[in-house]
């Protein structure tokens, strides 16, 4: 089977100023995201807390935690990184397992994701495997680059850590989360030049265990059944796609404005969270909704201009990874309200209401920005994707 490599052999260069349009782009998703949470979930806030601006000043409280990490990733040193990553992954599987400690961790609808921290009401750790898997992989493929005997490389420990990250966050019965790191994990063994043998017989095992585990939570079958059958039970299993369909129906090509009532007229359950976007569609409209696309386009290509720019291979794999889980999970979610996929979910990159996944976007975003300190070298952008010998 042929091998492909993005990041081929690259010299670590000296760093750079960052790239200012990709911190602009950052500051731009997180402000439009913040004003969407504002206008489309006052009414909930209010109706559930009593407060309009509940939702609001969590995820300012969020987001100072969240450029802090933004901060830290986009100026610490990589080598410093690299020497700290055992620790980070370590911790994070460690307040993964802590999810499932009586006093510690909390459950909610049966399922086992979040813990109690002081002064926050939770904290979901699984979000942070993302970035922990991304670092992760990067760190082994890089490792794996650099061995020149053959014999040598395996991808055996790129596919252990990879999978214990994704057992346990099934464990912790956020199966969505789980399939999507893996998703994730699978894009990074083939851009880096791994031969995919071994991924055939793995997903002969990965595709019925799937189908199982959906089978086994009947929530899991409503979706996948709602999904199938769209327009019946509107008022049921149905109803959260219906009303998001409603509201962006009701946005048309202008919008209903901002303060309009939003979502006390069309009635989205839980908007501040997967289905968000339906609130900012029927606000904004079709030009609302193609700002949005064309500022998420904007920054994932500069983004991926960064990663395939870098000359060191850890940071360009790291900084192609994040801006991956932020494309895929942005378009993954805007695929869900519109109806596209089954609801899974994922929540919506800078939008969304949630302390965790806020936390580690800004801290994907700033690690992209430090990729963007390393000397950039036109002719290495244009490197062969062939002729690299991967490993197995």
């Amino acid at each position: 089977m042929n091998s492909y490599n993005f990041f081929a052999e690259r010299p670590v260069s000296n760093y750079r100023q960052h790239d200012k349009v990709c911190i602009f782009f950052v500051i731009l998703l997180w402000g439009i995201g913040m004003s969407a949470l504002l206008f489309c979930a006052e009414n909930s806030a209010q109706r559930i807390f009593g407060d309009p601006f509940y939702f609001v000043k969590r995820q300012l409280v969020s987001s100072v935690a969240g450029f802090l990490l933004f901060a830290g990733f986009a100026t610490v040193n990589m080598k410093t990184i690299r020497r700290i990553l055992p620790l980070f992954v370590i911790g994070v599987l460690f307040l993964c397992l802590l999810a499932f400690v009586p006093g510690i961790g909390m459950e909610k609808n049966g399922a086992a994701r979040w813990i109690r921290l002081p002064f926050i009401s939770s904290f979901q750790p699984s979000e942070f495997v993302k970035l922990a898997v991304v670092l992760y992989l990067a760190n082994l493929f890089d490792k794996q680059a650099n061995i020149v005997n053959p014999e040598e490389k395996s991808v055996f420990p790129a596919v252990l850590g990879l999978v214990i990250f994704v057992c346990i966050v099934f464990m912790q019965k956020d199966f969505s989360t789980g399939i999507f790191v893996f998703f994730i994990g699978i894009i990074l063994f083939f851009v880096t030049g791994a031969k995919l043998s071994w991924l055939i017989p793995f997903s002969m095992l990965a595709i019925p265990t799937t189908f199982l585990m959906i089978s086994l939570e009947p929530y899991r079958m409503n979706r996948l059944i709602a999904f199938l059958r769209p327009g019946e039970d509107v008022q049921g299993i149905n109803y959260q796609i219906f009303a998001a369909k409603r509201a962006i129906n009701a946005g048309g090509f202008w919008g209903r404005g901002i303060g309009s009532n939003l979502t006390k007229l069309n009635g989205i359950p839980e908007v501040q969270a997967d289905y968000i976007f339906a609130g900012w569609a029927e606000a904004t409209g079709f030009l609302g909704v193609l700002l949005y696309f064309a500022l998420l386009i904007a920054f994932i290509l500069c983004a991926y201009k960064i990663a395939l720019s870098c000359k060191n291979r850890f940071a360009a794999i790291g900084a192609f990874g994040c801006a991956t889980v932020i494309f895929i999970q942005s378009l993954l979610n805007c695929a869900v309200v519109g109806g596209v996929v089954p609801n899974t979910g994922i929540n919506l990159p800078f939008f969304s209401s949630g302390g965790s996944a806020l936390m580690v976007t800004l801290a994907m975003c700033g690690f992209i920005v430090n990729a963007s300190r390393m000397e950039l070298d036109t002719d290495l952008i244009t490197e062969s994707l062939h002729g690299v010998d991967g490993y197995e």
